[in-house]
């Protein structure tokens, strides 16, 4: 797998600046520049978890900037749990926005947002003015049931140590196997660029404990957002895990319903969230930013 180039912004954030990591992989010069595209991952994980589908969308032109949101992978952490909120987010997005248009020239971005980062990209959208073009959500809605922001809260709060990568590995494909059907190349992936290695020698998943703390006052009631989701103007693909419990079935219906034109492709075999990694799925992910 190619590599991208590895950068990083300076952003302020609620009380200090900090260092915002990302992943930049440059659009193929034999093809057309079509779009810019930021893609978001989830609450725990980090930029390089989009390494496939990047590679694929680079190659076929676009210019992809996966991030690592604050407290997460290569990026800083913050002073206080407090700070890990969704305008801290909406504000170090922006400041990549901000990247690309002084970049290319280009005022105009498409947005793939995983879980968190879907969240991220429905609150930017509904906003006036917004420059994203296109938004995909990667199994998340504007409606959340308490008991499943729970279970995930329950699970954000537990960070074993390891001590080595294929028990790293091992993990990873326990906790996230509503992934559904990846590759085995595919695991290594997120192991290598999950954890951390100390100076001791063991290794510890690459996030911020603080981030634990936020989410689990968050997860006592139900997430609500349905007065940002009307507020969207852009075209929507929403992809979702037949078996998740962070997008129910019937919140999914609903988002076909009312709101922004939107589309709605789930996957067999899978719970929360797709890994968008094998042909099928970044496929359709390709074909909607045409």
């Amino acid at each position: 797998m190619a590599a991208p180039r590895l950068a990083s912004l300076r952003v302020l954030g609620p009380s200090s600046f900090y260092g915002l990591a990302f992943a930049d992989w440059a659009a193929n010069p034999a093809s057309d520049h079509k779009t810019d595209v930021i893609c978001v991952h989830g609450l725990t994980r980090n930029g390089r978890d989009f390494d496939p589908l990047a590679q694929t969308l680079a190659h076929a032109g676009h210019h992809i900037i996966c991030p690592d949101m604050p407290g997460r992978g290569r990026s800083d952490w913050l002073p206080q749990a407090a700070e890990y909120s969704l305008p801290t987010y909406m504000a170090a997005c922006s400041a990549l926005l901000g990247h690309c248009a002084n970049d290319n020239n280009n005022n105009a971005v498409d947005w793939i947002g995983t879980s968190m980062g879907g969240l991220i990209g429905m609150a930017l959208a509904a906003m006036p003015n917004s420059p994203i073009r296109k938004l995909i959500i990667n199994d998340i809605g504007p409606f959340v049931p308490h008991a499943s922001l729970k279970r995930i809260a329950d699970y954000v709060a537990d960070q074993p140590t390891f001590t080595n990568v294929n028990q790293v590995e091992a993990f990873l494909r326990s906790r996230h196997a509503p992934f559904g059907p990846v590759s085995d190349a595919y695991w290594r992936h997120l192991a290598k660029h999950s954890a951390i290695q100390s100076e001791g020698g063991t290794y510890t998943l690459t996030y911020d404990a603080k981030i634990a703390e936020t989410f689990a006052e968050l997860a006592t009631a139900d997430l609500d957002l349905w007065s940002v989701w009307d507020q969207i103007q852009c075209p929507v693909l929403v992809m979702r895990g037949e078996d998740s419990d962070i997008l129910p079935a019937t919140v999914a219906q609903e988002m076909i319903k009312r709101g922004p034109d939107t589309t709605l492709m789930e996957w067999p075999e899978t719970g929360h969230t797709p890994a968008l990694e094998n042909a099928n799925q970044i496929t359709t992910l390709r074909k909607f930013l045409e």
